[in-house]
């Protein structure tokens, strides 16, 4: 990365003070807030592909998985650059550098792309053309744990407090991005009326290949099983781990502090039992019930 760029970088970081703001009652870093026309006017194309997820339900490694579909496996070029280069994050603006929709709208066809956003606040562009997009979600109770840590390593947002500060404020929705409950929901029930093919994570954990499969076939690509054990392998947890292209390790400690914790922590399901009390597992679930009755989303919380 530039070093004028890193310096600036640096001092912006410095003097951020975490503010947040809210679009349509969903909380946003102030600096999407500020260029949100521009983010919900974005153009999609329609050969486009979205990776949509709630934060912390394995973006990055979906990402990857379909970057090397598309290569067909070709794990060198999938090297090009880290994978928050190759795939533009639409949501925001890592001021001193450009915002995520002035790097997409300036890559060539076929695009792909990443967002955080709920249904209701995709830019219409990409329901509109009928972009192809992934969803993948994952279970709360492993998001909150690993969005707890991210919110602690992530310079760039507000830090989370106490784990039972944080416990109240995920299931009450007041974290970055919004109600995991609204996100999950939101999604679950477009998935019919556009092209989304909606991903567990804990499905991806279970049977890496079969999900690896599954998407494959969605992107319109018939890969052969050498080709889709090359991308398993590459994308598997440990892989990923040592992968400077996909660990952010390249990212300066001053943006993502790595020594409280790893990016790529443990990628487990049920590691939430490490970190729920008695107490808290009890009103998570009462909570649960209530938001997501009748919704027909069932996730799995162990394996």
């Amino acid at each position: 990365m530039d070093p004028e760029i890193m310096e600036k970088l640096a001092e912006e970081i410095k003097n951020m003070d975490f503010k947040m703001g809210e679009i349509q009652g969903v909380l946003f870093p102030e600096s999407t807030c500020d260029i949100w026309d521009k983010i919900y006017n974005f153009q999609a194309r329609e050969d486009d592909i979205l990776v949509a997820t709630f934060p912390k339900a394995g973006t990055t490694w979906m990402q990857e998985i379909v970057d090397l579909i598309m290569l067909n496996g070709d794990v060198e070029r999938s090297m090009r650059a880290p994978c928050f280069v190759k795939v533009p994050f639409i949501d925001i603006h890592p001021k001193p550098m450009p915002t995520g929709v002035d790097t997409a709208s300036a890559m060539e066809s076929p695009r792909l792309l990443k967002t955080h956003l709920p249904i209701q606040l995709v830019p219409p562009s990409f329901l509109e053309k009928n972009v192809k997009v992934i969803y993948v979600a994952r279970n709360a109770k492993d998001c909150m744990v690993s969005y707890f840590y991210f919110q602690q390593v992530n310079k760039t947002l507000p830090h989370p407090g106490t784990w039972d500060e944080y416990f109240s404020t995920f299931l009450a929705g007041k974290v970055p991005w919004g109600s995991w409950f609204d996100h999950v929901i939101g999604w679950w029930k477009a998935k019919d009326k556009y092209q989304i093919l909606y991903v567990f994570y804990e499905d991806m954990i279970e049977d890496p290949k079969r999900e690896i499969r599954k998407v494959s076939t969605f992107l319109g690509k018939e890969l052969t099983e050498d080709v889709l054990d090359t991308i398993c392998h590459h994308t598997s947890f440990n892989a990923m781990k040592e992968n400077p292209m996909t660990n952010y390790s390249v990212l300066p400690s001053f943006v993502f502090d790595q020594s409280i914790s790893p990016f790529m922590r443990k990628g487990k399901v049920g590691d939430w039992k490490n970190h729920f009390l008695v107490a808290q597992n009890l009103i998570f679930d009462e909570v649960y019930k209530k938001k997501m009755e009748g919704s027909g989303l069932h996730f799995r919380t162990e394996l």
